[in-house]
């Protein structure tokens, strides 16, 4: 009787062990996950009127202030100077850097670049405004590299104010 024996001629395939190559990845990616730095947050800061001293008013000069009204549906209403007597320009946040650069670099040159007479942000929310839209404008201040802090008034909408984003249907 025959018998096939296929064993002796089949040779078998080497093994490769790889314990320690793994080894070494955990080795590489401890040390990196040691040796980075995690990027610390940047706060902006922000002055709001203080509510504990009433009748308290921060003395701007219209020339140089520009506020900033924000609306619903991602609208943006801004003017310079006083509310009521320059008419408000409606934007959205994609233009709006645009118009605090040239308001930025209009109050310098007629300032003679005086950093003590830069332009003067007031963001005033409206019932309409998401928070997002107040991150959004508070990034483009810090874009667009405003100096000054920012006021935040909320309380103080005028009617002049009130009236235009009435008519235009950002209230």
């Amino acid at each position: 009787m025959a018998e096939l024996n296929t064993s002796r001629n089949r040779k078998e395939t080497p093994k490769v062990d790889l314990t320690a190559m793994v080894d070494l990845a955990f080795l590489l990616i401890t040390f990196f996950m040691l040796t980075t730095s995690l990027s610390k947050p940047v706060a902006l800061d922000i002055a709001k009127p203080d509510s504990s001293v009433p009748n308290v008013n921060l003395e701007l000069a219209a020339s140089r202030t520009m506020t900033i009204l924000l609306g619903k549906d991602n609208k943006v209403a801004w003017y310079m100077g006083v509310a009521g007597e320059s008419r408000p320009r409606i934007e959205d946040y994609r233009k709006i850097r645009n118009s605090i650069l040239n308001n930025k670099n209009n109050v310098a040159f007629k300032n003679a670049n005086d950093p003590e007479k830069s332009l003067a942000v007031i963001i005033k929310p409206t019932s309409g405004a998401t928070y997002k839209n107040f991150v959004d404008i508070m990034d483009e201040l810090s874009v667009t590299k405003i100096t000054t802090a920012p006021a935040i008034d909320d309380d103080h909408i005028t009617d002049a104010e009130r009236d235009f984003m009435k008519q235009n249907k950002i209230l």
